[in-house]
Order: structure tokens, then C-alpha cells, then sequence
């Protein structure tokens, strides 16, 4: 069964998603699980790890209100504050109110600043907490905020991490070569993971897909499809292509680069990473994903 390992959910009247008000006038409206129950079913896709897109506890728990409606979330990757003086009380109440659900936290460390936020001391508490709780860290960062990003993995050595989007590299500016050693370098640590997503919407509107080619192959090369996880990144995938074109796209590049790796990058990874939960069957489809 493909399991989608970044997807979406919000409702910009709640107010806390700031980013929104800078964002394509697409994306500034509700997208909740009616609207795309049936794309994911269509493309085959069974299940989802939902991903928080505000900086608030209450969204964390708008979205295990969400995952309580829409059956095919097995877990949230919610967010809290790394800094508060009483996150491991913050962190032990979301897990508590998750019930089950929360599997990660994610700070939303590009809208931040200092490109060193992740190695400040004031942040280990928060890490110290998330181990406890056996809780992967969502690593939502920019290039520029890579290397506080490797110091920390190097600090915390048992701690289950994924690189959101690869890092979100700049594919219009001619970065690669600066973006791929430091891709060398974080996979150097073992319990880093990284998401097959995000890349498709790092293309400016005259590039054709192709042109991330070299991305991709280098993210085969660095993690290996044991370290890799295929998520959609729905809804901001939709300012580039829809649900299902996206998937038959990062398809056709598994083929191509791991042969008879696609269960592991699109479903396997995901559930042993996240501590998913297993369902006994796959909801019925309207047809292969792979006809896309």
C-alpha cells in the first residue's frame, strides 16, 4: 500500500497561518480531507501522515481532530515551541491528547532568521523530550540552515530525523553543487531520513520537470531507497501539477534509480519510520497509479 508521507490540512480562517497571506492566492483556502479523499483513492494512495503548516499547539490539535474524521491518517507531525521553558510539559500534553496519533514535531525553522536557531542550547530540552518520547523531528529547513542542522544531528546521535523537501534547494539558481556536498554530508548520519517531495514546486513555471533530474539522483545516491519517503506535499503540490502526476512521476524515477524499490520509497519507509500503525487492507481504487 502507498503511504503518502507529507500531506496537508488547513483552514485559513483559524488564523494562525501567517505564511498564508504571502503565498499564491491558490493556496489561500480551505483544503480538508473532502477535497481530496478521492484524488488519493484514485491514485491509489491508502494511507497519510498529516503535517502541521502552523506555528501553534491548537493547530496540532485542530489536526488529530482531522485525523479522527478521515481514517486514512495514521499519524500527525505536529508543532510546538522548541524554546518555551516548559516544552517537555508542552510535548508530554500533545502526546497525551494525540492518542497515539502525534509520531513528530516540526518547527518551522525556514521562517526563522538566524540560519544557527538548531544549535542553540536553549533547544535541548525540546530534543531531549522528543527522544523520550520516541518522536522523529521534522526537519523543515533551507540550505542556508543545513549545517546547524548536521551539528545537531551530530549532538543528538539517537534521534530519528527527516529532511523535509531535500532541504528545499534552490533549483532555479544554480545551487547543486553547494546543496550536494551538503547533502553528502548530512547523510553521513545514519538516523537521518529524507523525503522524495517538495521538488516539483522548487521548479520555476518555464522549467520542465526534467530539470531536477540531478536532484533526484543524487538523493538516491546519498540516502539510498532504504532512506527515502515519497509524500505529495498536498496541497502546495497543486501550484505545479496534481496529486496523481506527481506520484507517477516520482515513480518513474524510482524505477529507474532503485529497481524493486518502490514499496520500500513509497509505503515500507514510511510505516517502520514513523511507527505507523498497519491496516489490514488497502481501500479499493479506481484504477492503477501507474496509468498516470
Amino acid at each position: 500500500m502507498i503511504i503518502d508521507a507529507h500531506q496537508h490540512y488547513w483552514q485559513p480562517q483559524r488564523g494562525d497561518y501567517g505564511w498564508l497571506e504571502q503565498a499564491p492566492a491558490q493556496l489561500r483556502k480551505d483544503f480538508l480531507p473532502a477535497d481530496i479523499q478521492a484524488e488519493r483513492r484514485q491514485a491509489g494512495v491508502g494511507a497519510s501522515v498529516l503535517v502541521q503548516a502552523a506555528p501553534s499547539e491548537a493547530e496540532t490539535r485542530y489536526l488529530f481532530e482531522l485525523a479522527r474524521i478521515d481514517s486514512d491518517v495514521l499519524g500527525v507531525v505536529g508543532w510546538v515551541d522548541f524554546e518555551a521553558a516548559d516544552v517537555a510539559t508542552r510535548i508530554q500534553a500533545l502526546v497525551r491528547d494525540g492518542n497515539g496519533l502525534l509520531v513528530g514535531l516540526r518547527p518551522m525553522v525556514q521562517d526563522i532568521a538566524d540560519p544557527d536557531w538548531l544549535a542553540k542550547p536553549a533547544l535541548d530540552a525540546a530534543f531531549d523530550a522528543l527522544q523520550q518520547h520516541d518522536l522523529v523531528f521534522d526537519a523543515l529547513v533551507t540550505p542556508a540552515q543545513l549545517p546547524a542542522l548536521g551539528w545537531r544531528l551530530g549532538k543528538e546521535s539517537s534521534l530519528r530525523a527527516v529532511l523535509d523537501h531535500a532541504g528545499k534547494p534552490s533549483l532555479t539558481c544554480g545551487g547543486f553543487r553547494t546543496w550536494a556536498m551538503q547533502i553528502d554530508q548530512l547523510a553521513d548520519h545514519a538516523q537521518l531520513h529524507c523525503k522524495f517531495s517538495g521538488l516539483l514546486t522548487q521548479l520555476a513555471a518555464d522549467m520542465p520537470d526534467h530539470a531536477m533530474d540531478d536532484y533526484v539522483e543524487h538523493l538516491f545516491a546519498c540516502f539510498g531507497a532504504e532512506r527515502l519517503l515519497w509524500g505529495s506535499d498536498w496541497p502546495v503540490v497543486t501550484l505545479r501539477g496534481d496529486y496523481g502526476q506527481w506520484l507517477a512521476l516520482a515513480q518513474e524515477y524510482t524505477r529507474a534509480l532503485a529497481p524493486a524499490a518502490e514499496a520500500a520509497v513509497f509505503g515500507d519507509n514510511a510505516r517502520s519510520f514513523y511507527r505507523l500503525p498497519t491496516i489490514k487492507s488497502p481501500p479499493a481504487t479506481h484504477g492503477n497509479a501507474h496509468d498516470y
